[in-house]
């Protein structure tokens, strides 16, 4: 395989990647706010995260792709929710406020960076900007997974990529 030049660095980044994970955040964030204020210790079974946790672990992650990006290389270093979040309100707050500033820092990037081979836990080693594509896979099956918890604690699940059966539903109840 060919390695990656500069100008498909930059074309893929704000051509792919960032517009990418803008939507992905949209929609991750409208997850999180659908979890009910009072259920985010749901868990599906003893063995599961809770909401809250599964949607702490998916936005932490983000955060720690989005420093490793230009940083060029990761730091592993432990994450707990901070105590201030205590529900999903707390949590969609806290990612709006900590995304926007990661997120610019990212369209900022140069070439170097861009293309900067990274290690990740000695598994991959990936020019630095398909990691932004690794995180955004990732988002998107953790949240599939906190999609599930919404219907058991009486939430309604948002449009995703598409109405879904409760946004339809919504949307009909709108009509005359």
């Amino acid at each position: 395989m060919k390695p990656i030049q500069p100008d498909q660095a930059d074309f893929l980044l704000h051509a792919v990647f960032l517009p990418g994970l803008k939507n992905e955040h949209r929609l991750t964030k409208s997850i999180i706010e659908a979890i009910p204020l009072d259920k985010g210790d749901y868990r599906p079974d003893g063995i599961s995260k809770s909401a809250l946790d599964l949607a702490w672990h998916i936005v932490a992650t983000e955060m720690r792709f989005m420093e490793a990006v230009p940083a060029g290389e990761f730091d592993f270093s432990p994450r707990p929710r901070p105590d201030s979040i205590k529900n999903s309100r707390d949590l969609s707050r806290w990612y709006t406020e900590n995304f926007e500033p990661r997120f610019e820092k990212l369209t900022k990037l140069s070439s170097e960076q861009l293309l900067k081979i990274v290690d990740f836990r000695g598994l991959f080693q990936l020019p630095a900007m398909l990691y932004l594509q690794f995180v955004v896979n990732h988002s998107i099956h953790h949240r599939g997974q906190l999609t599930m918890y919404l219907r058991p604690v009486g939430a309604k699940v948002p449009a995703i990529y598409g109405e879904s059966f409760d946004s339809a539903e919504a949307r009909k109840a709108t009509q005359p």
